[in-house]
């Protein structure tokens, strides 16, 4: 097997076309802004976004960098609405993957009668005590037809070039051969000295069976330089569970987590990164938010400050949000201190707007780990 890449060997921006490619499946979310999905009428926001995709988003829109996604849409005006929609966050969309409406018999075609079609979500944000919901459609998508030898791996990490790969735990999970896709794409890009990031990102109504995901993401770890896991998200997609109370405040939760990682860590040696974020969820619109990344090769733990009883819109998209912050701060030359402040601050600002990704720039991200470095409060801007 090619050596995994570390997190300080990342490729030089000349030598690459890309700064990060994200593979994943994107949906267009419909929203029903405060109404509970099944009493919405009108008024209703449109959005795309997926666990993979919002990374690449992440990177182009707020930290201004060469991002592209490889994905699947139907080319109807659906999967244009997707497209444009992350075009206008500057994401390179020339990798997309189109099946055709012309029934031509060839593998990427359908018909104009829906059999196959886009993936598209409700999500109502919650409030309150009435949690946050997702309804998923999706199981006649594209993205669930993705298979090996979609994409030529040799030509994008070989010839054009690309600093980071990232993909997920969504992606590996939603069609018969993604998993095969999603682990020869790592692998791929590990033997062309690409840096690998993937998000366990477990969600149960994909996949109810966690010993499917488990297994998947056993084989898939050992092409990854940097993992993204929550303690629950290590305990259903990987079998690690941590020792800490359901509810657990950050000071309780974090000795629990480290002694998880540090297993992990010393099961995948090639790792050189783990982290996540924390989030303490008080109601729907209410949480606490943190961040930490654990440098395997150092044995160093970076934490960022607490965020105590923050009031949010939209919880969507936070945990995408750390990852593009912490490689977006690895792409830029930053340490780990910066990459982990970077974060938490990007994941807390995104909850902060409506819709699965930001709507800030590098400035803002920047103002936020200043302000919550400092302790400090909130005043409008004149």
């Amino acid at each position: 097997m090619a050596k995994v890449v570390g997190y300080r060997e990342i490729k030089d921006r000349d030598s690459c076309r890309y700064d990060g490619i994200s593979m994943g499946e994107v949906m267009l979310r419909i929203d029903p802004r405060d109404v509970p999905t099944a009493r919405m009428r009108d008024n209703l926001r449109v959005f795309q976004g997926g666990g993979e995709t919002n990374v690449a988003c992440g990177l182009a829109y707020t930290f201004g960098l060469r991002s592209a996604v490889l994905t699947a849409l139907v080319d109807d005006p659906i999967g244009e609405n997707i497209r444009n929609q992350m075009r206008e966050a500057g994401v390179d969309v020339s990798k997309i993957l189109w099946w055709n409406t012309d029934s031509d018999g060839s593998r990427t075609s359908t018909n104009k009668k829906g059999d196959l079609h886009n993936g598209i979500n409700f999500t109502y944000n919650g409030s309150g005590v009435i949690p946050s919901n997702t309804t998923y459609y999706r199981a006649h998508s594209p993205a669930t037809r993705l298979q090996p030898g979609d994409f030529d791996f040799d030509a994008l990490f070989a010839t054009e070039g690309v600093r980071v790969f990232n993909t997920g735990g969504i992606l590996t999970l939603i069609g018969p051969r993604t998993a095969e896709l999603a682990i020869e794409a790592a692998r791929k890009a590990a033997e062309h000295g690409t840096f690998v990031s993937a998000d366990l990102n477990y969600r149960s109504k994909v996949e109810p069976d966690k010993s499917k995901a488990r297994a998947i993401n056993q084989k898939l770890a050992p092409y990854l330089g940097f993992l993204v896991g929550n303690d629950s998200d290590l305990s259903d997609a990987l079998g690690y569970d941590t020792r800490s109370k359901k509810g657990a405040g950050f000071a309780e939760w974090l000795p629990a987590y480290q002694e998880t990682i540090r297993k992990v860590a010393a099961d995948f040696p090639n790792l050189s990164l783990i982290g996540t974020q924390w989030r303490g969820a008080h109601n729907a619109d209410l949480v606490s938010w943190a961040a930490v990344l654990y440098d395997t090769k150092a044995d160093e733990w970076h934490v960022a400050p607490v965020r105590e009883n923050v009031p949010i819109r939209d919880r969507t998209g936070g945990g995408d949000s750390f990852a593009s912050g912490v490689l977006a701060a690895l792409l830029k030359g930053k340490d780990l201190e910066t990459a982990v402040n970077w974060g938490a601050a990007h994941g807390m600002l995104v909850q902060e707007v409506p819709g699965d990704i930001t709507m800030v720039n590098q400035a803002a991200v920047e103002a936020e780990v200043k302000r919550a470095m400092a302790g400090g409060g909130v005043k409008a801007t004149r």
